[in-house]
């Protein structure tokens, strides 16, 4: 006797987000200040503004750049603010913070960016495991957004899921 296979799971309307393809795709470049201290510790305004006018800005062209300072210095604010003022007429974006928060950054505007009607009335399995570490900030987020609209939210695969929110 044949009997068919059925794919209970591909019929069953689940719509699967993977919020790894919420991360960005580019890598990140790194301005870091520590490379603009005088000694390594102090930020000298006059000199600061010098080697940033003098600077090729064209390095970041189309980039995603993270100013960021890996030296223990205190770092006027103002600083970040010139150098984002430089930078972003010819990067991509530009975020003050690590590397990380940077990825954060834009994962979250990526979220925001989703159509969320898309989603109305559909049963959502927002994915739990992967490659890349998904911080709990994005997983919030993705929740607060779709939560308005969606039938039901769920963690995890459809085959082992934990039931995060259904509408009433």
């Amino acid at each position: 006797m044949d009997e068919v296979i059925i794919n209970r799971v591909a019929n069953s309307g689940l719509v699967t987000i993977d919020l790894e393809d919420y991360l960005p795709k580019e890598p990140i470049e790194v301005f870091d200040l520590k490379d603009h201290l005088f000694k390594g510790l102090i930020l000298k305004e006059k000199d600061f503004r010098e080697a940033l006018k003098n600077f090729d800005w064209e390095i970041y062209r189309n980039k995603y750049v993270a100013i960021t300072c890996s030296a223990d210095a205190i770092i006027p604010l103002w600083a970040y603010m010139l150098v984002t003022a430089y930078v972003q007429p010819v990067a991509n974006d530009v975020y003050a913070g690590t590397v990380e928060e940077m990825k954060k950054h834009l994962c979250l505007k990526n979220i925001e960016a989703i159509k969320a009607e898309e989603f109305k009335d559909q049963r959502i399995i927002i994915k739990g495991c992967g490659d890349q570490q998904v911080d709990s900030t994005i997983y919030a987020e993705i929740t607060k957004r779709l939560r308005p609209l969606a039938k039901s939210i769920m963690y995890g695969e459809a085959c082992s899921n934990v039931p995060i929110f259904k509408s009433r």
